[in-house]
């Protein structure tokens, strides 16, 4: 289950010969993620308030995409970005808010996210593109509920967001090193900062931390061991997208029954060529399978990080099997 309480509309005008080309397509992170977990063979429901003209738009675009849409029908309004790529570079022509969810919106939102994610394998918490649509205080409830009650959460969130879920217990928390910085939660944006700042994530409640940092290798926090997470170099079409994906790729192979060391590999996979599309949360899952035996996760050690032969599916395996 992913929950995203206000996807977007957006619409990209882009030329094809002598003739402009108009394409609409469900936005926002929640959106991406969902789209990906599906790509990669994982049945996914997206919760979501839709509402005004744009919310009678969003859900067919949603379920036309394979991904099963729970939507709450309100008045207000979801928001919507309109850009121009003819020049090849992406040039903002609008930009609509979403409006504020009303409490009856809010409630219904909240009881639908509650009963698909205690049903699901995985649930998968998406921060709204506007703070204000909706409170951070029903991410804290649903986390809570959620993890109380047994459930794997995966939580892609920062600011106020993140802080009213990491007491929950999440099962993991990804977060990129600009939000760390941005939300107070570290000095500065060196490894040894960072790790510092997974370390207290983790005291907080956060089981599993990942924290992605933009062209350098990620960090993760798994099992009390802090891991360098070297990805494919391959030259980027986008730069857009690749934490959601990673977030995603994660997800997936949670919700599978895998263990984390390989849902972190597979979302470093996923992360890494969805950089080389365009399509935000796109890619083929036999390529990603294919990339993850580039990925390795390599053990950091008193600020430096150890050498390690690459760890194959097979590895992993062989490690499960013997405890």
């Amino acid at each position: 289950m992913v929950f995203t309480p206000a996807p977007l509309l957006t619409v990209t005008v882009e030329q094809r010969g002598d003739t402009p080309d108009i394409h609409l397509h469900a936005g926002g992170q929640g959106v991406w993620q969902a789209r990906m977990i599906h790509a990669l063979g994982v049945p996914v429901v997206m919760c979501a308030a839709l509402g005004g003209e744009i919310g009678r738009v969003l859900g067919p675009l949603i379920e036309a995409e394979g991904i099963r849409a729970k939507g709450v029908l309100g008045e207000s309004r979801n928001g919507a970005y309109v850009h121009d790529r003819r020049g090849g570079e992406r040039e903002e022509i609008a930009d609509a808010p979403g409006q504020p969810l009303t409490r009856h919106e809010l409630d219904e939102l909240y009881g639908l996210a509650l009963a698909e994610g205690l049903g699901a394998a995985v649930s998968v918490l998406s921060g709204p593109a506007i703070p204000a649509v909706v409170p951070p205080d029903t991410y804290r409830r649903l986390a809570h509920d959620l993890c109380r009650n047994g459930c794997q959460v995966v939580a892609d969130l920062s600011g106020e967001y993140l802080e009213a879920v990491v007491h929950a217990g999440i099962r993991l928390l990804k977060v990129s090193h600009e939000e760390l910085v941005a939300s107070g939660r570290t000095r500065g944006d060196s490894r040894a900062d960072l790790i510092d700042a997974m370390h207290r994530l983790h005291s907080d409640g956060a089981r599993s931390i990942v924290v992605s940092r933009a062209e350098l290798p990620a960090l993760a926090l798994l099992d009390g061991q802090v891991v360098e997470v070297e990805m494919p170099a391959l030259e980027p079409a986008d730069h857009r997208g690749a934490g959601d994906s990673m977030t995603a790729g994660a997800a997936a192979v949670l919700a599978r029954g895998g263990d984390m060391s390989t849902a972190i590999r597979h979302g470093a996979a996923a992360g890494a060529l969805n950089v080389t599309r365009h399509g935000l949360g796109t890619g083929r899952a036999d390529v990603i399978d294919g990339l993850v035996e580039r990925v390795a996760l390599k053990p950091v050690t008193d600020g430096t990080v150890e050498p390690c032969a690459r760890t194959t599916p097979n590895d992993l395996a062989n490690r499960a099997r013997q405890g």
